[in-house]
């Protein structure tokens, strides 16, 4: 049934109460907010009634079945009038049928802790760390070594992990304890032209900065399987193997962030699962509902959860943590049936097959456009790094990606850009359609860049 609304009403609310998500609501003085109203498959439509194709998921990469996906509005409808909530220190069925359906797709892993976001979920990882470190090291093993570039969280210990630099200005005194070690992109590789083994050369700077911070102090590192906000930078061959030999030496727990590209962004159920790698915890949030219902998990293997394991007079032995909304049951309910439509409808072969034909249509358009230097991405997540010289690899500024943004936006697609998070690094058009996309909607997206480019200008 349609809704029945006042659209110039509705703007005026929105711009009097509304505080949105990283806007400078100057802007409204002299515009509107864009208001969404409406959505189905792959498109939603604003307040005015104008239709977009959306290229981003929801606009951060979340809703990876399209909209009106009847099966799991049902499966929320239904379980949310059977019980919607009880606090997690209790038991219910979405959960205990979601965890399991879940750990049969990441070999090595067995537990399932919820909470809500994708920064809580690496919140419980770092608590982790931190309190194995008392727990088994004297409290010596608690720094957590992070990657520049990468991006796990907007609370204040998460962006004490943060490798953009934009994200944190002006909210520090940061949580002691974290330390950064270099990128891993190899169109900006600091090692010169024809270097081999560049996997293992990115990877053995982990190596140093533990060297340098004292291997008994550092307990953990965290890395995204595919750097997402950061550029959509994907490892070179050889770089998470090498990885997982630093963190055996050093006794280091690999905690891999996949709240972007968990539950089958990339081809795979998971990132790290198209490498070598095995973690001991993995974080999730944005794919696992595709956007129905708020959840997110840290995943850890038996031997991390066993850590915990204790007397119970042991007032200190157990994970003394709590996540209120870890206990909507509206989560995990979308979360399996999440799971079980990709199974039933084959959506990571889909996202093989479109994001090859993605990443072929956007090397097409590199070779028309020299702003182009760079097409990179696995399945349905890709990235275009734009220059203003492709001999010198300079970035274009911020505003001519916006402006490539804004030129698909009047065409009625949604893509999005990397967005003031680095000073100078701001150059990346980034795409993430839903997994059940088809060649069409792919050919209208390829089509706008298209025309984009023909109009920006580096």
């Amino acid at each position: 049934m349609a809704q029945s609304f006042n659209a110039a009403e509705l703007i005026a609310d929105d711009k009097k109460y509304v505080w949105h998500h990283l806007t400078q609501h100057k802007v409204y003085e002299k515009s509107d907010p864009i208001i969404f109203v409406k959505g189905e498959g792959m498109r939603v439509t604003d307040i005015n009634g104008k239709q977009y194709l959306d290229a981003v998921s929801g606009g951060v990469w979340t809703v990876n079945l399209g909209y009106g996906n009847e099966t799991l509005c049902k499966a929320v409808s239904d379980q949310i009038k059977e019980l919607c909530y009880f606090a997690n220190g209790y038991g219910n069925i979405p959960t205990i049928r979601f965890s399991k359906k879940l750990i049969e797709k990441m070999p090595g892993l067995n537990r399932v802790y919820l909470s809500n976001s994708g920064s809580e979920a690496n919140e419980k990882a770092f608590k982790i760390v931190r309190q194995i470190s008392q727990l088994k090291h004297g409290g010596k093993k608690y720094k957590i070594i992070y990657r520049n570039r990468d991006y796990h969280g907007t609370t204040i210990t998460t962006l004490s992990a943060c490798g953009q630099e934009e994200r944190k200005m002006q909210y520090g005194p940061f949580t002691p304890g974290f330390v950064e070690f270099p990128a891993c992109s190899v169109y900006r590789s600091p090692y010169p032209a024809g270097t081999t083994n560049l996997g293992e050369k990115f990877a053995l700077e982990l190596e140093k900065v533990v060297q340098a911070e004292d291997p008994d102090t550092v307990g953990a590192v965290i890395l995204e399987p595919i750097t997402a906000g950061g550029g959509v930078i994907v490892p070179p061959d050889g770089y998470f193997e090498t990885i997982t030999e630093i963190c055996k030496k050093y006794g280091l727990l690999l905690i891999i962030d996949e709240v972007v590209c968990g539950l089958g962004r990339t081809g795979k159920w998971f990132g790290y699962q198209h490498f070598n790698v095995k973690p001991d915890i993995v974080t999730m949030a944005k794919g696992v509902a595709a956007g129905y219902a708020p959840i997110s998990c840290t995943v850890t293997t038996e031997e991390v959860f066993q850590d915990f394991i204790a007397d119970p007079s042991d007032r200190e032995g157990y994970f003394r943590d709590i996540s209120t909304f870890g206990g909507c049951t509206s989560g995990p309910a979308a979360g399996y049936a999440n799971l079980c439509y990709m199974e039933e409808h084959n959506v990571l072969d889909n996202v093989v097959k479109m994001g090859e034909y993605l990443l072929g249509g956007l090397k097409e358009l590199e070779k028309k456009y020299e702003i182009i230097g760079d097409v990179r991405g696995k399945g349905l997540f890709c990235g275009l790094e734009l220059v203003k010289d492709r001999a010198t690899r300079e970035p274009v500024s911020e505003a001519v990606a916006g402006a490539v943004v804004a030129e698909c936006m009047k065409q009625g697609v949604i893509i999005g850009k990397t967005s003031r998070s680095f000073r100078e690094f701001n150059n990346t058009i980034c795409l993430a359609p839903a997994l059940i996309t088809t060649t069409v909607e792919l050919d209208e997206i390829l089509k706008a860049l298209d025309n984009a480019f023909k109009v920006v200008k580096a």
